[in-house]
């Protein structure tokens, strides 16, 4: 069982914002190029690098979608701070 992720983050305010990216990532966009150009996440400078969280760390969508992608699978959600897009990188 998943205890901790490393996942990487970008945060944009539209659905087809977010749509875009995801189609630029999965073209072999650079993630850290991409969130440090656009992502309004105070992570971008760090090319969207969250580090490590555990559960009850996140806002509860955020963390539904981190703790089920699998490493180096890209997903999107939606929370109160606009819509997200998540890599996890590595899990302990």
């Amino acid at each position: 069982m998943v205890s901790k992720v490393h996942a990487l983050h970008i945060l944009v305010k539209s659905e087809g914002e977010v749509n875009e990216i995801m189609f630029d990532l999965r073209r072999g966009a650079d993630f850290g190029d991409i969130a440090k150009a656009r992502s309004i996440c105070p992570s971008a400078k760090k090319g969207g690098d969250l580090g490590w969280f555990g559960k009850n760390q996140m806002v509860k969508e955020f963390e539904a979608l981190a703790f089920s992608l699998p490493v180096n699978e890209l997903g999107k959600c939606k929370t109160e701070f606009g819509w997200h897009i998540v890599k996890v990188v590595e899990t302990k």
